[in-house]
């Protein structure tokens, strides 16, 4: 029967945002150690609080599992003289495995040295495991402290390694491991000792700390939902909050303030972002989803001295409203086309112009769009508008303050102008999605601005050579050509992406043809590796297929689903062989001209004439996005195609006769690739 192991890393406080990080790093790391030592266990889970990371494994064995090793040596005609005794070859393999010679166990015409090694005691390797596994957690910035060179997030102030209810010696940065920890640290008194690995948890409860950050986030979110509730309210509860305040408590007590309800007077986003994103606190409504002139915010501690604690709150919320009200009141002297005319002054990127010519840039682009899109009037007058206004509220105090804001205000503002609702809503929308996980644009108009904002930067921002590499994206280009594919495919949209990078390239001044052919280039690209996510669950060998070109977004993912349809049919494999032939031999042709009076056979007639057909079913079918049926058209290739090989020679000793059946092969594999290169499919 196993023991409990415990491993506590006491610390001072960690940022919220890499705790989450940290313990699952821990655990991965701490499984993998034991099972590299051949330690069996029952169970692995870290726990933690912003002062404390934690690994709590179970059923440990108390000592390594043993294990025979296998080693082939010499043939067994150099391992054995003559006279069947070990030559020195032999004798030397033997005793570099510290064994006999006479041990040695001849197999498949070596010899082997069977090496059977007795499990240690755990106790004795965890002293190893356990410093390594704090030594080898990895942060996005670590630090030192005194004259130490060791580095990690923060410094540690203690360490607790138990095995059972033994102490695991070990010592890392100065701090020797024990058994005592610290407990809160104002309603703790000090450090408390931990008897055992399995009575950890009760410990720390004991010492006013809730470890397990599960009970810990039940705790904040049902002590939010009750002191809204009795204050007549329904709290609204973000998960991104929830989980950063999870890591700022040990021990939480929520609790209700109040603001002046003149405030509520502003935008509710201009009172919910001070709130929420400055100072952690969770926003009230009502039922009717009204903002309340409340706030619910988690302490960290018990209930005593609450009334001070919600006064000190309460007199911080405030000083950023009223910072608030003041910018807000200061914006609204000028409209927001004056507030555009500052754009003038504001640099979009070196090199890249001022962001008063992106706005124009992007209305070009909007109308580019609105017309490819076929949208209505209405639409395409809101996106033109939109997208002149769209970056106006940048130069505001309110989003100068409250970065945040960008877009929401430009809304307000737009609204309070007397902009028309569509206007107002795609100044909004245009920086959607603005993280993983956001919503779409939701309005045409927002959609057109938005595809317009994230091209221009891509297309400008590769034009200076800022091409993201590797894990560094400092303009978030990859976020933004993400929803820039999302945006298209959930709105159906049928957009050539050439056609619009080369339109930006027009707004942009680009003239030499090398350059605009390697930005063309180098945006299909990095729009096809933002592809290959979204098709993650498709058969790989079809996503590569239909990955070729990527003019047409959306036609992409129909492509891909039509492909692994139809591949799952029956007939697909004998039609794809006939197509993947033609293409391997049409790769030898170099010249399309093809002169059907030059067809003598009947069969290259036959296939002439099947290929006329299909070419009108197939180029009918991509037009309309019905790529079923464009496979199902080149699959009745299949049959003329194997009879043309059986009958012809293409390589035909005249040259003329042979250039003519290499265009007919060359045709047919360019319109199979108006769906997928078929040479990329894989068959079972």
């Amino acid at each position: 029967m196993g023991k409990d192991l415990l491993l506590e890393i006491g610390t001072e406080e960690v940022p919220a945002h890499v705790m989450p990080g940290i313990l699952k790093e821990l655990k991965e790391n701490a499984a993998a150690a034991l099972n590299e030592n051949r330690i069996t266990f029952a169970a692995v889970r870290t726990i933690g609080t912003p002062r404390r990371t934690a690994l709590l494994v179970t059923g440990v064995a108390e000592k390594q599992e043993d294990v025979t090793c296998e080693s082939r040596g010499p043939s067994v005609s150099i391992a054995f003289d003559a006279d069947g005794n070990p030559t020195k070859a032999a004798q030397g393999f033997a005793h570099g495995r510290h064994i006999d010679p006479k041990d040695l166990v001849t197999k498949d015409g070596y010899v082997y040295a069977m090496v059977h090694e007795a499990g240690k005691e755990t106790a004795a390797l965890l002293s190893e495991i356990l410093p390594a596994l704090i030594c080898g957690l990895s942060f996005p910035n670590s630090m030192r402290w005194g004259t130490l060179d060791f580095k990690f997030i923060r410094p540690i102030r203690w360490i607790v390694a138990l095995f059972g209810a033994d102490v695991v010696l070990f010592e890392v940065a100065n701090v020797r491991s024990g058994r005592i920890s610290r407990g809160h640290r104002f309603l703790g008194n000090g450090g408390f000792e931990i008897a055992d690995a399995a009575s950890y948890e009760a410990a720390c409860e004991k010492a006013f700390v809730l470890v397990d950050p599960e009970k810990r986030r039940e705790r904040i979110r049902a002590g939010i939902e009750a002191a809204a509730a009795e204050n007549g309210g329904r709290a609204e509860i973000t998960e991104d909050l929830l989980e950063e305040v999870l890591y700022l408590v040990e021990y939480p007590t929520a609790l209700c303030g109040k603001f002046d309800e003149k405030y509520l007077k502003l935008p509710p986003e201009a009172v919910i972002t001070p709130m929420r994103d400055h100072q952690r606190y969770f926003p009230v409504k009502d039922a009717k989803g009204k903002l309340l002139p409340l706030f619910i915010t988690v302490r960290n501690g018990g209930s005593e001295y609450l009334e001070t604690v919600r006064h000190g709150n309460e007199r911080v919320l405030r000083a950023r409203l009223e910072d608030a009200q003041f910018f807000f009141d200061e914006d609204r002297k000028k409209s927001l086309d004056e507030h555009r005319e500052k754009l003038r002054t504001v640099v979009f990127q070196q090199g890249l112009g001022t962001m008063y010519e992106k706005t124009e840039r992007l209305a070009v682009l909007a109308d580019c769009i609105a017309d490819a899109v076929h949208a209505d009037e209405k639409a395409h007058k809101h996106a033109h508008r939109a997208a002149l206004l769209s970056k106006a509220d940048l130069v505001t105090g309110m989003v100068q303050e409250f970065t945040e804001l960008q877009g929401i205000m430009g809304r307000e503002y737009a609204r309070l102008d007397g902009c028309c609702e569509g206007v107002a809503r795609a100044i909004d929308e245009h920086y959607k999605p603005r993280f993983a996980g956001d919503a779409q644009p939701a309005t045409e108009a927002g959609r057109i601005v938005s595809l317009a904002d994230k091209i221009d930067t891509i297309v400008g921002t590769f034009s200076i050579g800022k091409i993201p590499t590797g894990s560094q994206d400092p303009f978030a280009l990859r976020r933004q050509a993400l929803g820039m594919v999302h945006t298209i495919i959930e709105a159906k949209y049928t957009l050539s992406l050439r056609a619009l990078v080369g339109r930006a390239m027009d707004l942009y001044r680009i003239t030499d043809a090398s350059a605009r052919g390697k930005l063309q280039q180098a945006v299909a690209d990095f729009i096809r590796l933002r592809l290959k996510n979204v098709l993650e669950g498709i058969r790989y060998d079809v996503v590569d297929a239909v990955l070729t070109h990527v003019d047409d977004v959306y036609g992409v993912i129909l492509r891909a689903k039509a492909v692994e349809s139809f591949l799952a049919g029956e007939d697909a494999a004998a039609g794809v062989q006939a197509l993947v032939r033609a293409a391997n031999l049409a790769a030898k042709g170099k010249d399309d001209a093809m002169d059907p009076a030059r067809f003598a056979a009947a069969e290259e007639k036959a296939l002439f004439y099947a290929y006329e057909q299909a070419k009108k079913r197939v180029l009918a079918a991509c037009g309309s996005h019905d790529y079923v049926g464009a496979l199902q058209a080149l699959a009745s290739l299949a049959a003329p195609i194997d009879a043309f090989f059986d009958a012809v020679m293409v390589m035909d000793k005249d040259e003329a006769v042979r250039r003519n059946r290499l265009a007919l092969l060359r045709s047919i594999d360019a319109l199979t690739r108006e769906v997928a290169d078929f040479g990329k499919i894989v068959l079972a």
